[in-house]
C-alpha cells in the first residue's frame, strides 16, 4: 500500500487509473516515465533548486563508470545489516543510481525515492521499474507519518524534523556526507588556498548515532569528460570563477582522493 499522502491536503493517495488520487479529488498524473510530480510552488521558492538536465546526465555517466562504486557497497552493506523489512525513502535520490542499488539488495523491500529535480527523477523512472519516484521537496515530505522503517540520504540538504516525522519509531537513517580531504588533489589544482572539509559532530537532535563507516581511496580520472562531470557534481561548480574553470578544463587527467563517511542513526523507540 503507498504511503503517499497529498502534498494539499494530507490525505493519502491512491492510484486511480494513470493518477494519484485523494479523497477529497486532488489529482497528480503519473508520467509516462512512471514518476509523479507532488512538487507544489509554494515549496520551490523563486527559483527551482534541482540538477539541471545536463547536471543530471554527467552524474550518471560518471557514478556509472565506477567512481563511487565503493560508497554504493558499503551503503548497500550497512543497509543489509540494519534493514529488517518493509519501506525504505532515499531522500535526495537524484537519477536513482544509490536506490536502484538498494532495491536490488534489499530484496522485497518497498523502495522510494524523492527529488526535487523533475529531471532527474524521470531518468530515474525511466530507468528504474519497481520503485516508487516523486518530485517532491525534501522539507515538504508528500508522505505519511511513520511511513519508513528506513531512510538514506546522499548529500541532500539535512531536513532533520521531516526526516524524523516519516521514519518509525526505531527506524533507521543513514547518511553519506564527504570526509575531510574529499577531492583534496582536485581542489589543490583549481584554488590557490585550498580548504579541507569540515566535519560537523555527529550528534543530530532526536536521533541517536549508531556508528560511522569511512570509505576512502584514491580514484584515478583518465579524461576530461569525467573530471568535468566530476565536478559538475560538487558545490564548488557553483563556487568557482572563470580561471579556476580553466584550470581545471586543462586537465588530461586527475588522481584525487575519495573520502566518505557513512553515518547510521536510529529514531528512538
Amino acid at each position: 500500500m503507498s504511503v503517499l499522502v497529498c502534498p494539499v491536503c494530507a490525505e493519502k493517495l491512491a492510484i486511480s487509473g494513470n493518477s494519484y488520487v485523494c479523497p477529497r479529488r486532488h489529482s497528480f498524473d503519473i508520467a509516462r516515465s512512471g514518476y509523479v510530480n507532488l512538487l507544489l510552488s509554494k515549496h520551490v521558492g523563486r527559483t527551482v533548486h534541482g540538477d539541471n538536465r545536463l547536471m543530471v546526465q554527467a552524474r550518471r555517466d560518471f557514478l556509472e563508470k565506477g567512481y563511487y562504486s565503493p560508497l554504493c557497497e558499503a551503503l548497500c552493506d550497512e543497509a543489509e545489516e540494519r534493514f529488517s523489512g518493509g519501506t525504505v525513502l532515499d531522500a535526495g535520490c537524484g537519477e536513482g543510481y544509490y536506490t536502484a542499488a538498494l532495491s536490488e539488495h534489499l530484496g522485497a523491500a518497498e523502495i522510494y525515492g524523492f527529488d526535487i529535480s523533475k529531471i532527474a527523477v524521470e531518468m530515474a523512472a525511466k530507468r528504474h521499474k519497481g520503485i516508487t519516484f516523486a518530485a517532491a521537496s525534501l522539507f515538504h515530505m508528500p508522505a505519511a507519518d511513520c511511513a519508513f522503517d528506513m531512510l538514506v540520504t546522499l548529500f541532500a540538504p539535512y531536513c532533520g524534523e521531516e526526516f524524523l516525522r516519516v521514519l518509525k519509531p526505531g527506524g533507521v537513517m543513514v547518511m553519506a556526507i564527504p570526509g575531510e580531504l574529499h577531492l583534496w588533489e582536485m581542489k589543490q589544482k583549481i584554488y590557490d588556498i585550498p580548504y579541507k572539509n569540515e566535519v560537523k559532530p555527529y550528534e543530530l537532535d532526536g536521533f541517536e548515532f549508531v556508528g560511522k563507516r569511512e570509505i576512502k581511496y584514491a580514484a584515478r580520472l583518465s579524461s576530461k569528460e569525467d573530471i568535468a562531470s566530476l565536478f559538475s557534481m560538487t558545490p564548488y561548480y557553483y563556487r568557482t570563477g572563470r580561471e579556476q574553470q580553466e584550470r581545471l578544463a586543462a586537465l588530461n587527467e586527475l588522481e584525487t582522493t575519495v573520502h566518505f563517511e557513512l553515518l547510521t542513526y536510529r529514531k528512538p523507540q
